[in-house]
């Protein structure tokens, strides 16, 4: 079966736990199309480049799918009639990555830079 990545960005106005609602609506959609979700990965509320339906921040969420094409047109084509999302994009590729993508990579070297202790 083919494996995709699927991002979306939901509305900023939103709560986190809608947005988790929401990744938990688009998995059972996979599933229900015959496709399997291995990996989510919620990055956050980030700013964006530019506006978008007014919107000047999005939540961002990964997901690493392997499903068939039918099923990924079929998520497409229902995600078109949810008003909280504000884009959405499928790229098929060769592997999924293992472990945290380099979003969350660069968040934890963030994290690391900062230190937990005093410096001497």
């Amino acid at each position: 079966m083919p494996l995709y990545e699927h991002i979306f960005l939901a509305r900023q106005d939103i709560s986190t736990s809608q947005v988790e609602e929401l990744t938990q609506t688009v998995t059972d959609l996979f599933a229900a199309n015959g496709g399997t979700v291995s990996k989510t990965e919620y990055w956050g509320l980030k700013s964006m480049t530019f506006r978008i339906n007014k919107n000047r921040k999005a939540h961002y969420t990964l997901l690493n799918v392997e499903a068939p094409a039918t099923a990924i047109a079929e998520v497409e084509r229902q995600l078109r009639f949810n008003e909280d999302l504000l884009r959405y994009m499928t790229v098929r590729v060769d592997e999924l990555e293992e472990g945290p993508s380099p979003m969350m990579q660069k968040r934890d070297d963030r994290n690391d830079r900062r230190g937990g202790g005093r410096r001497f």
